[in-house]
């Protein structure tokens, strides 16, 4: 069985990005014409950190997963939770 391989991560203003590439094993579980939530691209192997969304279908390379998450999202999550915490 081929393994899942990551890009590096890339960026604009807004996103940063990454794309994994699967092997022909595991694409041929992909729904042809939908995006996938995050139980359903970690239910096929897929292992990334909180934030990640299967944004976008390259159609000619369906093996090929686009993934986006807001720019400085762990920062936001951690800001947050020590929101929560000092709030109680």
């Amino acid at each position: 069985m081929g393994q899942i391989q990551y890009s590096e991560k890339y960026l604009d203003d807004t996103y940063e990005y990454r794309h994994v590439l699967l092997p022909p094993e595991v694409a041929k579980l992909l729904h042809k014409n939908r995006l996938l939530s995050e139980n359903e691209w970690r239910a096929i192997g897929v292992q990334q950190s909180r934030g990640w969304v299967h944004y976008a279908i390259h159609h000619p390379e369906p093996h090929i997963m686009l993934f986006r998450r807001p720019l400085n999202y762990q920062q936001q999550q951690q800001n947050q939770a020590q929101q929560n915490v000092l709030s109680k």
